[in-house]
């Protein structure tokens, strides 16, 4: 029984091989609060414009645009964040100080075009960052969607020149809201279900891929409905959390808290640090993956990971698994995370690219449209290449649609930035 859509999924975002001419410049970077996030330089020689890229989470040091990039005559900045292989702190408006801080090095390295390239959650990030960079303080944010104190305003966000969307969703928390389970009925119960809301239940429509699923316009109503309503449920039990500890920090500041018994300090003491977790489970289900007919495209049967996601889904592995209240209201809620690129896209009118692939098992169609009819600059393509999230042929291992998507990238960027 196959599981894995790729023999080895660490191949997906990295390229294999680079020009041993390409100098390679490691750094590492402290951002305007302190944090520290690090990167990688390419470049060939001397260059004007440099394409970066960053994600949330995902190692960007070795994306596979990168080579073709360097080879088209441009230089490449694979960043990594603070919050490198861990999303579970993750909070989105932190992560714009780190992109700050790449913006100003390479401003720094003297390169006169800054073009972001956003790709998967990378699209989202840096469109909220874009979007931040060009609102002129005071009108920034000035707290995370969990109520801290994060002012925006008091930070320098660098502009930037560009824009390209490559293979990127509307926002973490978009996503999920199309993928999470919403036949869940106990948060703290991987197994519990409601079989009338069963993706994967046949009575509702479900065949196993390779063959298409079959939903019917109320059942995906219905299901679309309760996902929403299961979001929701889970921002209520994240900011349940963190009023608890807001509560336990009210009692330190009472006049009478040193006279309380010890157990009754050690508990508001221990209450105002404490970091509860969340354990979000189910987060491979989305209509669009089974049944072929809802936002046509040339992708197969099955998940962005599995042919098999009625089991993956179950698995230990899966998107916002584990996660802290502030981080699920940042980056995985569709209802409260500010990473939401088609709210920030209103405010990019630099240069901008939008381009998917037409087997993508997570991002669609109707996705790179929504982007593209989002952004305001009058400068603006949308295209397509073939094949899946990252540029395979679809039900290959052979990364066949990337040069097609990338020729399109490097042609968009000669017409607009010198080299």
């Amino acid at each position: 029984m196959r599981l894995g859509r790729y023999d080895n999924p660490y191949k997906c975002v990295s390229f294999t091989s680079i020009d041993p001419a390409v100098e390679q410049e490691s750094v590492v970077l402290e951002a305007a609060d302190g944090g520290l996030c690090g990167g990688t330089l390419y470049t060939k020689g001397q260059h004007k414009t440099v394409v970066c890229f960053m994600h949330p989470k995902a190692d960007m040091s070795r994306h596979y645009a990168i080579a073709a990039l360097v080879d088209a005559g441009y230089a490449a900045f694979g960043q990594n964040s603070r919050w490198l292989n861990n999303d579970e702190l993750c909070v989105h408006e932190n992560l714009l100080l780190d992109v700050a801080a790449g913006v100003r090095f390479l401003r720094q390295r003297g390169f006169e075009n800054i073009v972001l390239c956003g790709n998967s959650g990378g699209g989202s990030l840096y469109a909220f960052y874009i979007a931040q960079s060009v609102t002129a303080p005071p009108g920034r944010l000035t707290q995370t969607p969990a109520g801290d104190y994060l002012d925006l305003n008091s930070y320098e966000l660098p502009p930037v020149d560009g824009y390209i969307n490559l293979a990127a969703h509307l926002g973490e928390g978009k996503i999920l809201m199309m993928m999470i389970d919403p036949s869940v009925t106990d948060d703290n119960d991987p197994l519990s279900c409601d079989p009338s809301l069963d993706p994967f239940n046949p009575d509702n429509g479900f065949h196993q891929p390779p063959e298409s699923s079959r939903y019917s316009p109320e059942f995906v109503a219905r299901y679309r409905d309760a996902q929403r309503a299961r979001v929701a449920r889970l921002d209520a039990m994240a900011r349940e959390k963190l009023a608890q500890r807001s509560e336990a920090r009210q009692q330190l500041g009472q006049p009478d808290f040193g006279k309380r018994p010890w157990n009754e300090r050690a508990a508001a003491l221990r209450g105002s640090v404490v970091c509860p977790y969340m354990i979000v489970y189910r987060t491979e289900a989305d209509l669009r993956m089974f049944d072929l007919s809802l936002d046509p495209s040339e992708r197969d049967a099955g998940s962005l990971f599995s042919y098999r996601p009625d089991l993956t889904n179950y698995m230990e592995f899966g998107f916002a698994r584990v996660q802290t209240p502030r981080a699920w209201l940042s980056t995985w809620s569709g209802l409260s995370s500010n990473a939401d690129v088609v709210t920030n896209a209103g405010k990019i009118s630099v240069p901008s690219f939008v381009i998917y692939y037409r087997g993508d098992n997570a991002i669609y169609p109707s996705d790179a449209r929504a982007v593209f009819e989002a952004i305001a600059a009058t400068d603006k393509q949308l295209a397509s290449a073939p094949g899946d999230h990252y540029g395979f042929g679809v039900g290959t291992q052979e990364r066949s649609g990337a040069p097609q998507a990338l020729k399109q990238i490097t042609g968009w960027l000669s017409e607009r930035f010198a080299k």
